[in-house]
């Protein structure tokens, strides 16, 4: 069968966009060791496959996930990519406070002169900490921002359903959340209000940091400066990122019980990101990809039918049975 990606509407910027997009954290770094080559191959590959959303920040790598994309952003001029890139995690320490014209200005200018563009596309506040969601002045920066032609939109990523709810407030083109088979909190109350607002969402971590993959056992183990080996008690930033929080033993277990759901042929990873799909609130989900084959694997995800009532009731019991109680009203 011809892979044909399918394309949704991102909010009120009303772009046509992949509802599978590439997450260019893993190519900046914090996965392990990825190289210029494969990091560009799988960029290369996954806008081959019919990705044209490419969500990144500049602290990945310092910059280096940005290089990388612009390098390939050169490559495709005559291609309509859209990238979002975040702010605000280069603040140390990392406090409400540092979300200063003069901050924000700074890090928007580095992000332009690292993805060598104009203007950028989405800004995204990286994960603020909370009370910038109740200092509207901040949101009144990126306005001016977006005036002084700088960015196209302004946008948040957060790491809970209540920062979601009240970014809401404020004039964002889109929400990016961690929501997977382990994370659906946001499903609740969000997405309607999401939907209500004409806001896009990125469900991001849409893999559990690749335990969903089903390819992880007990035996797995990570490198040094791999999060998944340095930040499993959230000993770097929120826990909620790691595995999306959920204890690794137990996210084990779980898998085992959801692997028999997925269709013969469809591997476990792409089974998650279809049922990411089945909620109509979601834009797109922003897998990562370390080279061609994973860029490949989440693409395909896109070609899948639609998951049938039956399993999807099977696959909320297994949460609520073994995740739930962990993370459910952590986030």
């Amino acid at each position: 069968m011809q892979h044909q990606m399918q394309y949704r509407t991102f909010g009120k910027a009303g772009w046509q966009v992949s509802e599978i997009g590439f997450g260019a954290w893993a190519i900046g770094g914090g996965w392990g060791e990825v190289s210029d080559k494969d990091a560009l191959d799988a960029l290369r590959t996954g806008l081959d496959q019919g990705m044209n959303f490419i969500d990144t920040a500049d602290v990945y790598g310092d910059g280096r996930s940005e290089r990388l994309v612009a390098q390939v952003l050169k490559e495709r001029r005559n291609e309509r990519i859209y990238v979002s890139t975040k702010a605000g995690r280069r603040l140390n320490p990392h406090v409400a406070e540092g979300f200063t014209r003069e901050n924000l200005t700074a890090f928007i200018e580095r992000s332009l002169r690292n993805l060598g563009v104009d203007t950028l596309d989405v800004v995204q506040l990286h994960c603020p900490p909370t009370p910038v969601y109740y200092m509207p002045e901040v949101f009144g920066i990126l306005d001016d921002l977006v005036k002084a032609g700088k960015l196209r939109y302004y946008a948040v990523s957060v790491e809970k359903v209540e920062e979601a709810i009240k970014a809401l407030e404020f004039p964002i083109v889109s929400v990016q959340i961690i929501f997977n088979m382990f994370r659906q909190r946001p499903a609740d109350m969000f997405f309607d209000l999401a939907k209500q607002h004409n806001v896009a969402i990125l469900a991001r971590v849409p893999l559990a940091s690749g335990l969903l993959t089903g390819k992880m056992t007990r035996q797995t183990t990570f490198a040094p400066d791999d999060h998944r080996q340095f930040n499993r008690h959230g000993e770097s930033f929120d826990v909620g990122e790691t595995f999306a929080g959920v204890d690794y033993e137990t996210g084990l277990q779980a898998v085992e019980e959801l692997r028999p759901l997925a269709p013969a042929g469809v591997s476990m990873g792409q089974f998650a990101l279809r049922w990411i799909l089945m909620f109509d609130a979601v834009t797109l989900a922003i897998p990562g990809a370390k080279n061609p084959g994973q860029a490949t694997d989440n693409a395909k995800a896109s070609d899948l039918e639609p998951i049938d009532a039956g399993k999807m009731a099977k696959i909320k019991d297994i949460y609520d049975r073994l995740i739930k109680p962990q993370v459910h009203q952590r986030w």
